[in-house]
Parts: structure tokens; sequence; C-alpha cells
């Protein structure tokens, strides 16, 4: 099931999201009052629930505090700490660090403290449902459902449909860091933000002082949880101009209707062209060199213009794909003449197969130095990323095989001594869903290194419109909780807010919602007054209130589990005619608590 969706179903807030995203679609008035949506204790229990399962949350601000800070604040006490907050907001000051690109240079992220991403994160469930509805559908850069991959098919779509080989290649100079604020926030009231509290705290949140660097006067910095949201707002403009110039140009209704309208706009003056967008990276493609310098010099002054952008003007260019290449998110993708038609065709970069060579045989030495399974696995994992990420490419084989003839060398040299060399005996499925060809490879403890070159290629699909998380029809094809455990769900959330602490009444909800709403005993449903959440091991003897740690059970069978009166016992036995099974389940549980079993 989408994580996202059962998070959402987990605080009962689908039909809010679904609300503003109707609203915001049909161009309706929007309710002014955003901030109570997203200051309502659901949502607060949600956007800690997102942040708690992403990896940067274990990463500390200039506070020195990351989420595990925060799991024994009880539900309520957090609740009253960020509304007080939000009530008189001034963002923490935002620490700098600089992570490693691919070519060598340095990427500026800021890292907020825990407590500022926990408000960006509340601001982003609440404003995405209403930008959803207003983006352009082939824009894929961090939007719910798409892909990069859903950006190459559209790509090679364009060309082999559409018969486009010219692109436009604009390169945005420094994006991230040159957004106009007073701009941005203009955008932001245009979409569908009207709540002048909501902007007023966004345009806070923009201008937080970063340590050493002082108030940000413009920019959208890296690191931000609201950053790639607001960068979709500003590059929409620049999507629903481009789409109005063709896709989207109004002709008289009855071309419309008798589904002439390309045929006609085809013999006026006016220039095909379409943009596939996917963060900041983007190309136009058109039909003749004429009207790509064209695009070329309006997309340049629109950006300008419109949005204060400066493009990079040594990497923008026309490429004819017919004659060059066009790198697009690690594809190279080009025209290829087949018989009286000229196709697309996706291969890796040699700018990423040398990238790729490079990590490989620091993992190789790696397993040299460490002879141990576990660094063996460590390169099955970066292996399986990589295939699963190029496996769309029409040529995917002709790299993948070419970047293990570049290892073979030192996969020689570093194992030849350690590790066994032959065909893989393993009856692992990971290792034949990625491996089918039982390639000859190395060898140590029965796990095998998996083989770039053992690879297939994969058919890339465009992505489908109507799938929406924010529409019953959209999210139809999803696997969704059933709505009687969801409407249990949100008792048990009430029932929490009054006792628990953060951790453990979001992690008894994902294990109701786990176990499908049974008992783990009695394997029957249970509404929320029947609920218990068992620690398998005990908080006195050091259990946690994590995931692992927590199991739903009917609340006799709790008492069960932790009665030492043997009338006690004999009682819940006969009065639930419990199995030698359920006797078992029951004795496990005891068994941790140091309690002895029971007959």
């Amino acid at each position: 099931m989408d994580t996202t969706l059962r998070n959402v179903s987990y605080y009962s807030l689908q039909e809010t999201f679904d609300e503003l995203y109707e609203v915001s679609k049909n161009n309706a008035s929007l309710s002014k009052n955003l901030l109570r949506i997203i200051t309502s204790e659901e949502n607060i229990m949600l956007a800690f629930r997102n942040m708690k399962t992403n990896k940067g949350s274990k990463t500390a601000g200039v506070d020195g505090k990351t989420i595990d800070d925060y799991k024994e604040t009880e539900i309520q006490s957090l609740i009253n700490e960020i509304r007080e907050r939000i009530n008189n907001y001034k963002p923490d000051k935002i620490k700098r660090v600089f992570i490693p690109k691919s070519n060598g240079k340095k990427r500026p992220l800021g890292i907020p403290t825990i407590r500022d991403r926990l408000i960006q994160q509340m601001f982003k469930q609440v404003i995405e449902p209403i930008v959803e509805a207003k983006f352009y559908n082939h824009s894929y850069g961090f939007r719910p459902n798409r892909s990069q991959h859903h950006a190459i098919a559209r790509c090679r779509h364009l060309v082999n449909c559409n018969k486009l080989l010219y692109v436009v290649d604009i390169d945005v100079k420094g994006f991230f860091d040159n957004v106009n604020h007073n701009k941005l926030i203009k955008q932001l009231y245009n979409i569908g933000i009207k709540d002048k509290r909501v902007l007023t705290m966004i345009n806070k949140m923009l201008k937080a002082a970063v340590v050493g660097e002082g108030k940000q006067e413009k920019g959208t910095p890296q690191g931000s949880i609201l950053s790639p949201i607001l960068s979709n707002v500003v590059l929409n403009d620049l999507d629903q101009w481009i789409y109005s110039q063709w896709e989207n140009f109004q002709t008289r209704a009855s071309y419309t209707l008798q589904g002439n309208k390309i045929k006609v706009m085809k013999q006026t003056k006016l220039k095909e062209m379409y943009i596939v967008r996917y963060a900041d990276d983007f190309k136009i493609f058109t039909n003749n060199k004429v009207n790509a310098w064209k695009i070329y010099h309006a997309v340049k002054g629109y950006l300008k213009d419109r949005l204060g952008l400066e493009i990079a003007e040594d990497k923008s260019k026309i490429t004819d794909l017919r004659k060059e290449k066009s790198k697009f998110l690690g594809y190279d993708i080009f025209a290829f003449k087949k018989k009286n038609k000229w196709v697309a065709r996706t291969e890796i970069t040699q700018d990423k197969c040398d990238e790729i060579v490079q990590k490989a045989r620091e993992l190789i030495k790696n397993i040299k130095a460490k002879p141990e399974t576990s660094s063996i696995k460590e390169y099955n994992i970066f292996v399986m990323g990589v295939k699963n990420y190029f496996k769309y490419a029409t040529n995917c084989y002709r790299g993948f095989r070419n970047i293990q003839y570049r290892l073979s060398r030192t996969l020689y040299n570093k194992l030849r001594t350690i590790c066994r060399y032959d065909i893989p005996r393993t009856d692992s499925p990971v290792f034949k869903m990625y491996n089918k060809n039982a390639m000859r490879t190395y060898g140590l403890q029965g796990i095998y290194l998996f083989v770039f070159a053992d690879t297939q290629a994969f058919a890339n699909t465009n992505f489908k419109q109507e799938i929406c998380n924010y529409t019953v029809e959209g999210r139809a094809t999803k696997k969704q909780l059933e709505e009687g455990i969801v409407h249990e769900l949100s008792r048990l959330y009430k029932q929490s807010l009054k006792t628990d602490n953060i951790e453990y009444a979001d992690n008894k909800i994902s294990s109701y919602s786990m176990q499908k709403g049974k008992c783990k005993i009695l394997n029957v449903f249970l509404p929320a007054e029947l609920v218990q959440c068992h620690h398998i091991i005990p908080k006195a003897d050091g259990g946690m209130d994590e995931f692992k740690n927590l199991v739903i059970i009917h609340k006799d069978m709790h008492r069960l589990i932790h009665a030492v009166e043997k009338d006690t016992i004999k009682k819940y036995i006969d009065l639930y005619q419990l199995t030698e099974k359920q006797i078992k389940v029951v004795n496990k549980y005891r068994k941790s608590c140091n309690l002895p079993k029971i007959n």
C-alpha cells in the first residue's frame, strides 16, 4: 500500500485534502483559514509520522536535536508547543553543510532545526493538494506518484509519436539560490494560497538566517522540506506559458470539436512546443531548428523578465537528436533511423557510467579490506539501485556490459584470492530477480556479487494522468485501508490524545493497521474500545515504544498475558475457549515478560 496514503488514513485527513484539491481544481474560492487546518492535531501528528521515517530526521540542526528527542513527548504537550511557536513564529537559524557532487564540487544544504522541519512538513501537507490541482501535467519532479522514468518516457513519446526531433536545452543558473521571494509569494497567492498568515510564515521560512551567512534575501535553500514544492510553484508559470503557446492554444470551437485543432495549428505560424520538466531540469521539444532558436530566446526572456532568473548560456543549446545526444536525468536521448522513421533511443550517459564505475571500484576495494558478507551486500545494494534506475534505457544492456567490462580487472585483482568465482548456486529470490542468466561471478560464504551485465531492458510507459492521491478515482488503482479500519484508527488516535507519548501513539496506530485491526491472539477484529497495545519486552525491562516491540491484542488477552492468579487465568481461557495454538501465543508473550507458562 502507498505509504503516503496510508499515513493520511491514519489521521483521517484524506477527506480534508480531497476537498482542498477539488476546490483548487475548480478555481473556486478556497477557505482563507488554511492555518487552522495546518495546526490541527491530526496534521501535526501526520507531520511527525512522515518525518520520523525520513533519514534526514536523524540529522540535528543548530539546537542539536533530532526526531528522537520528541518521541517521549506527550501528544498534547507537543501540539501545544508547536501551536505556541506558530502564533509568534520566528524560525531558528539554519545550519549550513556541504555535500559532494559527482563532478567534484560541493552542494550547499541548509539544515533547519527539527522543530522548524516539523512545521514545514505541516505546511507542505496542506499546501500540496492545492498546488497539485494547478500544476502542469508533464512536470515530474518531487510530485506524488511521478518519477524520473515518467519524464524520460514522455521525451520518447514526443519523438516517436509527435515526430519532434529538436530539443531546446535550457540550464537555469543557480536556480535554487536565485528565486525571488516576493515573486514566489505572489505566485503562491495566485495559485490558491490565500491565507495571508500562511504566506507570511512561508516568507519567514525563506528568509531564515543561515549560520555564518545571515538573513537570506533570495533562493529556496536545498535541504528545506518546503523547497521542492516551492520550486515547482516558481517554474509552474513557465510550464503553463509553454502550454498556452501550443497544447492549450485557444482555437475556434468548431475545429476543436472536429478533432482538427492540431492540423489547423500546423498550418499557421505558431511554433509547436512541449515542455518536459523535472524540478529545475527541463527540455522543450519542437519540430525544426528555426522554431527551436525562437523558443530558446523567448524562454530566456521569460525567465529573466517574469521570474528574475538567468540561464547558463554555456550549458544551454539547441540539439538535433538525429545528430547529437541530449542529456536528461542521467540518460542520453537521441533519435535512431529505423526504416523510414526516426525513433527515440535512450542509454546511460558517459558521465554517469564513469561515476558508477568509480563508486563500484570503491566498494570492491572495501570487500578486499573487509571480506565479510556485509561488504558484498553493500555492493549488491548499489548495483541493484543502478539497475533499477537505468533498466528503462532502450540500450541499457550495452551500457551495463561496458560497466562490467571496466570493472573486470578490479574484480580479478581484488577478489580472486578471497572469493570463489563460479556460477552462482543460491536460492535467494532477490539474487535471481536481478541476475536471471546465472553469469559467473565472485562469491563469499554463499553470498554472490550482483552482475551489471546480467540485465534486461524494461518497457518505460507514460504516466497515467488520472492517478491522483486527492481523488477517489485517482486512488482506485492503489491498495487502501478498509473503511472500518480507518474509522477505528480515528477513535484510537482520540483515545491516545489523553495520556500517550507521540511515539507510542503513532506506533500503536501503525500496529493496528498492520494487523488489519485483528487481535494477534484471537484473530478477531477489534473496535477501538477493546484494543490494548502490548509491549513484547516490558518497558520496565528496557522495552521501547518502537513499532517492532508492540502488538495489538484484545484487552482481556492483555490481562491474561500479565495474570498471575490461577483463577484469573482459568477465567479468560474458559471465557474465550482458547485453543492450544492460541495459548502457545500467549505463553510466547508471557515468556518475554518473565512470567511462567500457562497450561
